[in-house]
């Protein structure tokens, strides 16, 4: 008997195709970012089956929000490393990077301390989850010293790898390897250079060094050119060598990511590997769709290793927008929606405030009190922010009117940073549109405000840079608050566009919040 008839050969071939197409079509796809909205630098590690990331904070606090996942593709924010400024830095919060040695949890960060240098310190804890309690200062070299990384030798001996931030000073920009001290909160020998830009996409610097470990090989994953703002063209590129202290050959093939149709200059991440062995980078870039105003989003991409040894990420199309689900597990994917009505005794996860200008807060009887933490007079003398997540979205609050004191102004804003912002705002019985210009203020449109106990307040933003302004007295029936205001410089060169709710306008304002929600106008991600 022929068991390979024709006939039955094509019965048997056809069962193999349908298989395969079964397993093909039953692949968890998930859709990138995997982390909405404005979370550059983002730094990553497994403990167990756990993962924890973290990421640049910049000009907001608590620094660097603690996030964490299951499965690589669905994250919480659970916390922060810095819940309050350190007394010796001022702003700058940038390039955490967390790791673990010896069952203790170490994020080394950026910030730039009083006398105006940027310095590299560390935060410890016993739990990747905190609490952290930082230290002082490690390094801070006179032209700055930023992104950390720790990398272990082949010894098992520990060391820490930074960038010289020699560009700010028009030089060569190099990256220092230099050997920590057995807690890990300071630096022993002398630092020895590894590389510095000398490639033509490079451009003034290279930057964010990540040192991964595999089959005999360092390889240093590291970022070029400008990093931020609408100008910008950052790329990633890798290195690898033989000996931690070299000598390291770049990739001919750099750099490994760059931007595509979808997403713009890629850069600055860290990898974790799997249980399973493979190995994944967390890294940041701007949507194409909605750029600087989500500012730089959380992206997950496979990295795999060519038969060179070279490695490979997204068969070199920069990121992805789909791709196979590291563990199987399905990402909940929504329109970026968030609702909080102050119920409860602690405040949401996720909110921000100015990092030198921490708020007073409360909920109670259901609502958040939010005040001034000094004697601030202006619209912006307290903040409460949350990032966006889409160029289209819609914000409202519920203000509990009969609550304001004479002369507090309470509201709704569209936030950059203390400079530069927009909103809408109760004050003595009126409604006032109004906006903060390189530090200029003024209203632009004012009326009388509902006569009712509770004024609602919203804010919508079209392409991320148009806003239009609403009040209702009763949340579903809304009145324009004048027309549409332009603000397609509102976002720093490195952040993204906050909403926030801001009180100010007296000594000991006490703005009252009954709600707030935001939700995107973009179809989900899917």
């Amino acid at each position: 008997m022929n068991l390979f008839s024709p006939r039955k050969y094509s019965i048997f071939a056809g069962a193999i195709m349908a298989l395969l197409a079964v397993n093909v079509s039953a692949e968890v796809l998930y859709t990138n970012p995997v982390i909405p909205g404005d979370h550059p630098d983002p730094s990553i590690i497994r403990v167990g089956k756990d993962y924890w990331a973290t990421c640049t904070s910049s000009a907001w606090g608590p620094e660097f929000p603690l996030l964490h996942s299951r499965d690589l593709v669905n994250w919480e924010q659970t916390g922060a490393v810095l819940m309050h400024r350190p007394d010796w830095a001022r702003g700058d919060f940038w390039a955490p990077e967390i790791s673990e040695f010896h069952g203790k949890f170490f994020v080394y960060f950026v910030a730039r301390a009083r006398n105006g240098r940027l310095s590299v310190a560390v935060a410890t804890a016993d739990s990747p989850g905190g609490p952290y309690t930082g230290h002082n200062p490690i390094i801070a070299q006179e032209d700055g010293s930023i992104d950390p990384a720790p990398v272990i030798d082949t010894n098992g001996v520990r060391y820490l790898i930074w960038k010289e931030d020699g560009n700010s000073q028009n030089k060569t920009t190099p990256i220092w390897l230099q050997r920590l001290s057995d807690d890990g909160t300071g630096l022993v020998g002398e630092p020895h250079e590894l590389i510095h830009n000398d490639a033509d996409w490079e451009g003034n610097l290279v930057e964010g060094p990540f040192i991964l470990r595999r089959g005999g090989w360092f390889y240093l994953f590291y970022s070029g050119s400008g990093c931020c703002g609408p100008s910008c063209n950052y790329a990633l590129g890798v290195a690898r060598s033989h000996s931690l202290f070299g000598p390291w050959e770049k990739n001919p093939s750099n750099p490994i990511i760059a931007g595509n149709d979808a997403w713009k200059c890629p850069g600055h991440g860290s990898i974790v590997r799997t249980p399973d062995g493979k190995y994944f980078l967390l890294y940041h870039a701007y949507s194409r769709n909605s750029t600087i105003f989500t500012g730089r989003q959380g992206i997950l991409d496979e990295v795999t290793f060519g038969d060179d040894g070279w490695p490979v990420i997204n068969q070199g199309k920069g990121p992805s927008i789909r791709a196979i689900s590291p563990l199987g597990t399905v990402q909940k994917l929504t329109d970026g929606s968030f609702t909080n009505d102050f119920h409860g005794e602690n405040l949401d996860g996720g909110w921000e405030w100015p990092q030198q200008l921490e708020p007073k807060y409360r909920l109670a009887d259901g609502a958040l009190h939010l005040s001034p933490n000094g004697s601030g007079t202006n619209f912006m003398a307290a903040v409460m922010a949350r990032p966006t997540t889409a160029a289209d979205y819609v914000a409202s609050t519920a203000i509990n009117a009969s609550a304001l004191k004479p002369g507090v102004i309470a509201g709704i804003s569209a936030f950059g940073n203390l400079e530069n912002a927009l909103g809408v705002a109760l004050q003595d019985g009126k409604v006032v549109v109004w906006r903060r210009d390189h530090g200029q203020m003024r209203e632009i449109w004012t009326e009388p405000s509902p006569k009712t106990e509770k004024v609602f307040l919203r804010l919508t933003a079209a392409n991320g840079y148009h806003f239009q302004f609403a009040a209702s007295q009763d949340g579903q029936n809304w009145n324009p608050c004048g027309g549409v205001v332009d603000a397609k410089k509102l976002p720093p060169w490195d952040l993204g566009v906050r909403v926030a709710l801001t009180v100010g306008g007296v000594a000991g304002a006490d703005g009252v919040f009954d709600s707030f929600s935001m939700r995107s106008l973009e179809n989900p991600r899917n």
